[in-house]
C-alpha cells in the first residue's frame, strides 16, 4: 500500500527541533537511511533505536531514521511513523528505488544526511559516488566498494572532495578498529612498511582446532553446524573474502591494489571448486590429505599452521596457509579471533597489534555505528 507519491517523498521536512537541556540551543539532526535490513542491518537498527535517547541527551544528536530498503521494497518514515520499531512487518511499503530513497533521506531543507549500506550488493555500491557527490555521507560494511573495480574506488574518493564522508571500518575485522588505526598512523606522519593479519574468523577457528586429532573435513562440518562458515564453506575456504579485506587496507594506505594483484591460495582443490554445494559436501574429505600434510609440515618445523594475509611496502600481496614459529603473535589467537599486525617506521621493532572477535552481526553493526558517530562528531565541529 502506497500512501504518498515518490515525488512527495523527496520534499518531506523534518519536524521542528526542540531546545535541549544540555545547554545547546537545538539538537543537531542527522537523517539516516539503512540499506539491507539483514542480520547486520537489523542488529544496527536495534542499536540505533536503543541509543537514540542517550545520544540526544549526552551529545545533542537527534538521530532520525528516515527509511529502510530491502532487496525489493522500501519503507519510508513519511509512510509509517513507527518505522523505527517495525519496518520488517510494516503494512506500508514501496517498491525498491535507490534514487528516490536517497532523495528522500537527503530532503531539501539542508539537513545532514547519511546512508548506511548493510547489503552485500555490488549494485548498491555502484551508487556511492553519486550519493557522495550529492552531499550524502556513506557508511558501509559492504566490501565490494573498497575491493571492487579500482576506477569505482577512485570515483568514491574523488566524490568525497565535496565534503561528504565515506567510512568503511566494518569491512575489515567487523568492529575492531583496524581501518581507523591505519588512518591514524598515516595521518600522523607514520610510514606503513607491512600489514600482516588473520582476517577470517572462520579460518582462524579451523586452524586453531586443526591439531590432527580429527580430520579437517570434520572440523569444517562442525564449523558449518555452528554457523561459523558461510552457507557454502567454500566462500570462506577460498580466501577471497580475506583478499578483499587486504585490498581495502592497501587502498586506504594509498596503494592502488586490485584483487587480481593478490597471490591467493585457495584451500579448495580445483576439482571441488566447480561442484554444487551438496556435491562439495559429499566430497569434503578430499580436503583431509592436503591439510594433514600442511599440519605435519608445521609440526616438523616446531611451528603452527595459520591462514595469513600479507602486504609489503612494495605492494606485494598474498593470502595463504603459512607455518609460523610458535613465538609468533598469531600463534596465540583464540577461537575466531582476528588479528592485524602493522609494521611501520615507528612500530618496526615491535609491530602494532589489533586483536579480538572479528565476526558476528552485533560487533559488525557496532563498527558501523562507530563510523556514524565519527561523522556526526565532525558535523558538530564544522556546523
Amino acid at each position: 500500500m502506497i500512501t504518498c507519491a515518490p515525488e512527495q517523498a523527496k520534499h518531506v521536512p523534518l519536524p521542528p527541533l526542540s531546545p535541549h537541556a544540555t545547554g545547546s540551543t537545538r539538537l543537531r539532526t542527522l537523517a539516516v537511511g539503512v540499506v539491507g535490513p539483514g542480520r547486520v542491518g537489523s542488529a544496527l537498527l536495534a542499536q540505533l533505536r536503543t541509543a537514540q535517547p542517550r545520544l540526544a541527551r549526552t551529545l545533542g544528536l537527534d538521530l532520525r531514521l528516515c527509511g529502510v530498503v530491502a532487496s525489493k521494497r522500501m519503507w519510508l518514515d513519511c509512510d509509517d511513523a513507527e518505522l523505527n520499531d517495525r519496518h520488517g512487518g510494516a503494512q506500508t511499503w514501496r517498491p525498491n528505488d535507490l534514487d528516490a530513497f536517497a532523495a528522500h533521506v537527503r530532503g531539501n531543507d539542508g539537513r545532514h544526511a547519511l546512508l548506511i549500506d548493510c547489503s552485500a550488493s555490488d549494485e548498491v555500491a555502484s551508487h556511492y559516488p553519486q550519493w557522495l557527490a550529492a552531499g550524502i555521507h556513506v557508511v558501509t560494511p559492504n566490501k565490494l566498494a573498497g575491493s571492487g573495480p579500482l576506477p569505482r574506488w577512485q570515483a568514491i574518493r574523488s566524490a568525497c572532495a565535496g565534503g561528504a564522508r565515506f567510512r568503511c571500518e566494518a569491512t575489515v575485522c567487523a568492529g575492531l578498529p583496524v581501518v581507523q588505526t591505519l588512518r591514524d598512523l598515516l595521518d600522523t606522519g607514520d610510514e606503513l612498511l607491512a600489514v600482516e593479519g588473520m582476517f577470517s574468523g572462520t579460518l582462524a577457528w579451523l586452524c586453531n582446532r586443526h591439531d590432527g586429532r580429527q580430520p579437517f573435513s570434520a572440523l569444517v562440518r562442525e564449523a558449518h553446524a555452528l554457523g561459523y562458515t558461510e552457507p557454502d564453506p567454500r566462500d570462506d575456504l577460498s580466501g577471497l573474502d580475506v583478499a578483499r579485506k587486504l585490498v581495502i587496507l592497501a587502498r586506504e594506505a594509498g596503494w592502488p591494489l586490485s584483487l587480481e594483484d593478490v597471490d591467493l591460495q585457495s584451500l579448495v582443490p580445483a576439482p571441488l571448486a566447480a561442484l554444487d554445494r551438496d556435491a562439495f559436501f559429499a566430497r569434503l574429505d578430499e580436503l583431509d590429505a592436503p591439510m594433514a600434510a600442511a599440519l605435519a609440515q608445521a609440526h616438523a618445523a616446531g611451528g603452527v599452521l595459520r591462514h595469513v594475509a600479507h602486504l609489503d611496502r612494495h605492494g606485494r600481496a598474498s593470502v595463504r596457509l603459512q607455518v609460523l614459529p610458535a613465538s609468533h603473535a598469531f600463534a596465540h589467537t583464540r577461537l575466531t579471533d582476528n588479528v592485524v599486525q602493522f609494521s611501520t617506521r615507528r612500530y618496526c621493532d615491535n609491530p602494532l597489534l589489533v586483536q579480538g572477535p572479528g565476526a558476528g552481526p552485533e560487533v559488525t553493526a557496532a563498527g558501523v555505528f562507530a563510523d556514524l558517530l565519527r561523522i556526526a562528531e565532525s558535523l558538530a565541529v564544522h556546523a
